[in-house]
């Protein structure tokens, strides 16, 4: 009995060890921790509130703003309008990036987020050169267009492909709201 207690116990520490060590991959590939702590934003010149993950750099100006760590981003843009239809947003999209991007659209559909009409297009792009390296990562984008009282943004939620951010991308949309 007194082997079987010991022999439970090490798979447990190994087990643990294990999962610590995926955890730690996962982060250094840009997994957002599932124990990661969210703050609110509240942009009142461009009139919406966002959570975003602590830590996070923020850079931009009220309406162009980025949130960033590592190679995930969430960027949102604000400017004068309504909301596009699905075929007028893909093509804004393709008109937005350059041929080098690599542009890659996977789906383009109207959701509801939060209680209100959104365009929802995923698409692959290439990211830009590190800067040390030069190598371009493919980055997997949710974008987002919501609309309301004259305002338009859009918002981008993207991550190295293969990495799971969908948990926390859909938290930071979800507590997205105009002011």
């Amino acid at each position: 009995m007194l082997a079987a207690g010991c022999g439970s116990s090490s798979t447990s520490t190994s087990t643990n060890a294990a999962a610590s060590q995926s955890e730690a991959q996962q982060a250094a590939a840009g997994d957002i921790p599932d124990n990661q702590q969210f703050l609110l934003y509240k942009n009142r010149q461009a009139g919406y509130s966002v959570k975003y993950p602590e830590g996070w750099a923020r850079k931009g100006s009220p309406n162009d703003l980025t949130f960033a760590d590592k190679d995930n981003q969430v960027h949102i843009a604000v400017s004068q309008g309504s909301l596009p239809s699905t075929a007028a947003a893909r093509a804004a999209l393709e008109r937005s990036l350059p041929s080098s991007a690599q542009l890659k659209i996977k789906t383009v559909q109207t959701e509801t987020i939060s209680g209100q009409k959104a365009i929802h297009i995923t698409y692959d792009k290439l990211g830009p050169p590190d800067p040390v390296t030069g190598k371009r990562l493919t980055l997997m984008v949710d974008r987002f267009v919501l609309a309301r009282g004259g305002k338009v943004a859009i918002v981008d939620e993207s991550t190295p492909l293969g990495v799971d951010n969908v948990d926390a991308y859909r938290l930071i949309i979800e507590s997205f709201t105009w002011l």
